[in-house]
């Protein structure tokens, strides 16, 4: 793969991800616009007795929902502005179910904050996202979360707790994999490169920050933090986020979603402070193979959401560019299966189970091939069928 011009790595391995875009500029801050229908159930739900609701607007704007300005009076006469989100990191005042809607619709109100700059300040920002990610505590010691939480629309596997973190990374991006085979149909040299991913790459650059004596804390993630989920706060001036999908994790998982040049927070200012507030995790001198590993995630969600992109053929070269880097061997066996396909049977792991993917794509090879050999039979009888009235008659003209 070749490299674009100014795309090295920084830590000079051939890493970097090729075809880097340049940033576009600043982004325009919210705009505050028409009138907005407030469902009676907000109206109802207010933090403080007695508060009467004024006016709503339409604010800014949501990928996956919609979002506005409430104006409303105190019982004081004290004016009081709120913001209502479908989600928000943010606590929320009050959330509920709209009492009548279809399909069902589901609201929550939080503090309103006017919007400024986005991202934030590189330096305010990432000291005090490191903060975040250096003083929160997992609950059990472990990694995951107590509840399923989403990417967008996308449900993640955070509902469970694990002592490794190789193995619920190696199982987010398994469920990845699946949603995309699902939603976008399979793509034979795609899988059989997850596969050698899944199998291979995560525990090789993932089982070394918790062996021979290394060890990485369970940290609080955002779990999608973009250009647009973060925030400068025009009235106090601080840095803030929203939109979570939050669990604990590795924190330079938080950083892998950065590493997509559409991202203004790919800018290295960004990363530099970052590094400068939570020391890179041994071994360090892998930290950039880390980030493009943990950026696949991101890459596959975001093309998930919008398959008419080009992310699926980007998030194919990045898983190259590890296997070529790590398991050149076996990548090229993996490309060869695929140009050339021949009967196998699957691979079993340690523990009896099949990787993801290979047992549904055996059975789904050995479900076509038999397909394609019965037509091939029915093809082959009509055509002697065929052939057999074809001399009759032509017996039948030469005896006339």
């Amino acid at each position: 793969m070749s490299e674009q011009p100014g795309n090295e790595s920084k830590d000079g391995s051939d890493l970097g991800r090729a075809g880097q875009e340049r940033l576009a500029g600043t982004i325009a801050p919210p705009q505050v616009g028409s009138g907005f229908i407030v469902d009676p159930t907000v109206l109802d739900s207010f933090p403080i007795p007695g508060t009467e609701f004024v006016a709503a607007f339409n604010y800014g704007m949501s990928l996956w929902g919609r979002t506005a300005k409430l104006v409303c009076r105190l019982p004081t006469g004290e004016r009081i502005n709120y913001f209502l989100k479908v989600t928000a990191l943010d606590e929320p005042f009050v959330w509920g179910r709209y009492s009548k809607s279809e399909p069902e619709t589901y609201f929550l109100l939080a503090e309103f904050r006017n919007v400024g700059e986005q991202p934030p300040d590189p330096v305010k920002f990432t000291a005090r996202l490191a903060e975040l990610h250096r003083t929160s505590k997992s609950p059990t010691g472990k990694f995951g979360f107590h509840t399923t939480t989403c990417h967008a629309f996308l449900t993640q596997i955070t509902d469970c707790w694990e002592e490794s973190w190789s193995r619920l990374f190696q199982r987010q991006l398994a469920h990845m994999v699946s949603l995309d085979q699902e939603r976008n149909g399979r793509w034979p040299e795609f899988q059989a490169v997850c596969n050698l991913i899944l199998e291979k790459v995560v525990p090789r650059l993932l089982e070394p920050l918790q062996s021979e004596g290394r060890s990485i804390k369970p940290c609080l993630i955002h779990g999608d933090l973009w250009d647009e989920n973060t925030a400068t706060d025009m009235d106090t001036g601080e840095p803030f986020v929203f939109d979570a999908g939050s669990m604990y994790a590795h924190n330079e998982y938080e950083i892998g979603n950065w590493r997509a040049p559409r991202h203004r927070l790919s800018n290295q200012s960004y990363i530099r402070n970052y590094k400068r507030n939570f020391p890179i995790s041994e071994p360090e001198e892998e930290w950039d193979a880390r980030n493009l590993l943990y950026s696949l995630r991101y890459d596959l969600a975001t093309f998930i959401h919008y398959p008419g992109s080009n992310l699926r053929q980007s998030v194919l070269d990045g898983m190259v560019e590890l296997c070529k880097t790590y398991f050149p061997k076996e990548l090229k066996q993996a490309q060869q299966d695929v140009r050339n396909p021949v009967s196998r049977q699957p691979s079993a792991n340690k523990d009896g189970s099949h990787s993801l993917g290979q047992v549904e794509d055996d059975d789904e090879d050995d479900e076509e091939e038999e397909e394609e050999k019965e037509e091939e039979e029915e093809e082959e009888e009509k055509e002697e069928e065929g052939q057999a009235g074809s001399g009759s008659k032509e017996y039948l003209v030469g005896t006339s």
